[in-house]
């Protein structure tokens, strides 16, 4: 078995984790994955079956949603957040919206509009308002949500737990506060917000009122970003694709990227109480359409 990663942050891959699938059942690309207080394994991705719940043993539970090119409730998965209160938030950048769960799929909140994309810039140079193919989500420790509009706008949107917007930040561009591709975001136990700003090569770190603070440049492509307490585990889509552990202080721990055996198409990812990482892969048919596993040794 292939094994990543050093000292206590080593891991045996198990890139066949979803063996125990339903007869007939296509993945497709796995999009994001999240993991509830249960240690359930929620995996969003763009297929027949886009929300599905599986045990940490790869044993499939139930599924829920449909997908389709127009009058389905997804068109394109591509973030999920799992919040304290195990309620699933998946954002899909085609339907242009922010959906609230209970995991029975219940719909609890909305924000946007389904199919309807807002400008990303208006005819008097304010910028675009949520959401034009939004990309990943996170919730602070009092239930404030942080929303990439990240395709399109450019853009960070704050929303109340009530799902009240309460502030934007972010344009186009290189400088502090400015983005290329905002991919995902998060947000660790001091209310720090982390922005995945894959095209530039960065991950650029905010107050919760958009307030810039100081960036990591020591990643290339970021896509996703989750904390486990004071660990940081990034999804590095460039250089080969892979995966990179900090402290929060911006120390990388280990690092494993350009190794085939472990990640061929990373996109996001998360981890369990046991301190396993859960990675899903968006790959070609055949070739990384997967989540893969990476088991603490």
């Amino acid at each position: 078995m292939t094994t990543v990663g050093e000292g206590k942050f080593q891991y045996e891959v198990d890139r066949d984790w979803l063996r125990h699938k339903p007869a007939f059942w296509e993945l497709g690309q796995c999009a994001d994955v999240g993991v509830d207080s249960q240690d359930r394994v929620w995996l969003f991705s763009r297929s027949k079956h886009p929300v599905t719940c599986w045990t940490p043993e790869g044993q499939f539970i139930g599924s829920w949603g449909d997908l389709g090119p127009l009058e389905g409730e997804f068109r394109v998965p591509h973030g999920v957040f799992i919040d304290k209160e195990d309620h699933i938030w998946l954002a899909d950048h085609q339907t242009h919206q922010v959906t609230k769960h209970n995991e029975n799929g219940d719909v609890l909140m909305e924000l946007g509009t389904h199919g309807y994309a807002n400008i990303t810039v208006t005819s008097t140079n304010e910028q675009g308002a949520p959401f034009n193919m939004p990309t990943g989500l996170a919730t602070t420790t009092d239930g404030k949500l942080f929303v990439t509009d990240g395709y399109a706008n450019r853009r960070v949107h704050r929303f109340s737990s009530e799902g009240e917007l309460e502030h934007s930040w972010g344009e186009a561009g290189k400088g502090p506060g400015q983005f290329s591709i905002l991919h995902k975001v998060g947000v660790d136990n001091n209310n720090k917000v982390y922005v995945c700003d894959r095209e530039n090569n960065r991950i650029q770190i905010f107050d919760v009122d958009g307030n810039y603070l100081t960036e990591w440049t020591d990643v290339v492509g970021p896509g996703d970003i989750f904390f486990d307490d004071e660990v940081v585990y990034v999804v590095e889509q460039g250089g080969g694709n892979g995966v990179s552990i900090w402290t929060l202080d911006g120390e990388l721990i280990t690092r494993w990227r350009g190794n085939a055996d472990a990640c061929q198409a990373a996109h996001g990812g998360w981890f369990d109480s046991k301190g396993n990482i859960y990675i899903a892969e968006i790959g070609e048919p055949g070739h990384g359409q997967r989540v893969t596993k990476f088991s603490l040794i």
